[in-house]
């Protein structure tokens, strides 16, 4: 009798522990979307509805019944005022464009560059390799504030400060060693007796790299191309430093002009986040297929 409830037990238990998995999971989500919520509720909102918070007028008792939305009012200006800037006298809609001409080379150049590096350093011997590939590793922890005034002034010298030239080399100075890292990681996890029947075919690297190993690194593709888009388009550190021209501002430096000295619009505000917040959402929705495949399968192997 004791052997035959066995099996049952085991499922309850599997089945107590899935459900258990299930809740914390959507707890700790629900607390995440808090924030966004609150943001997106602002900015439909007239700015003196949520001036005292984003909560008020969405439920209230009247008779002793309970009321939603008793004192809500959708309005969709904010974000036509965001766009153009008739408030703040900064059109969004030029620094998304700005953004995007730093955004976009920034995000492909640096993943070329690392793929290559990456693949030599999973495919190839060389004398150096263990110790630059540590040094590669070791650059990843260097924060941004500490060589930023070395990178001011070289790029002063070079011409390239107030330029998106500039930004986008920095931004992919910044992003090469952890692509590297993870590139490399994720190759190693390939069969090399696919490469190897190309090579005896007659094909060359250049061409088993671009033919056979890209293709087949399509998930760890597209999770680099969502973590550095993100990483760029949000940045505000190096945008603020090496662009100074009014008219050149990103997304990131414009939002805080928003808000106004003397009268903080939140509402407003809050419009112009979501705006900005559009696109890398739209990225991660359409690669989440891959992204999730690509992170682990580029973080089980050192």
């Amino acid at each position: 009798m004791k052997a035959s409830l066995s099996p049952f037990i085991k499922t309850l238990r599997k089945k107590k522990f899935t459900i258990m998995v299930h809740l914390i999971a959507w707890i700790i989500a629900f607390l995440w979307v808090i924030p966004f919520l609150g943001v997106f509720m602002a900015s439909i909102r007239p700015y003196k509805e949520v001036q005292f918070g984003w909560w008020e007028g969405i439920i209230s008792f009247k008779d002793e019944k309970l009321v939603f939305f008793p004192n809500f009012h959708l309005n969709l200006y904010n974000f036509f005022d965001a766009w153009v800037g008739k408030t703040s006298g900064a059109p969004l809609s030029k620094a998304l464009i700005n953004s995007l001409i730093v955004t976009i080379p920034a995000t492909f150049i640096p993943i070329g560059i690392a793929a290559l590096a990456a693949y030599s350093f999973a495919r190839f011997s060389f004398r150096t390799k263990d110790m630059l590939f540590l040094v590669i590793v070791l650059l990843q922890t260097i924060p941004q504030q500490m060589v930023i005034i070395p990178i001011y002034t070289l790029m002063d010298n070079l011409g390239l400060l107030n330029t998106y030239i500039g930004l986008i080399l920095l931004h992919s100075a910044f992003g090469l060693p952890w692509q590297i890292l993870f590139l490399r990681n994720f190759f190693s996890t390939l069969p090399v007796e696919v490469e190897e029947a190309a090579r005896v075919d007659g094909a060359s690297y250049f061409k088993i790299f671009y033919r056979i190993v890209l293709p087949m690194s399509l998930p760890a593709l597209a999770s680099i191309i969502a973590l550095q888009f993100v990483w760029v388009w949000n940045d505000f550190f190096f945008a603020l430093t090496m662009i100074q021209n009014p008219k050149m501002r990103l997304a990131t430096q414009v939002i805080p002009t928003i808000i106004g000295r003397y009268e903080k619009n939140w509402s407003l505000l809050s419009a112009a986040s979501i705006l900005v917040m559009i696109l890398p959402i739209a990225i991660y929705a359409a690669l989440q297929r891959y992204y999730v495949r690509g992170i682990t399968a580029g973080a089980v192997k050192g």
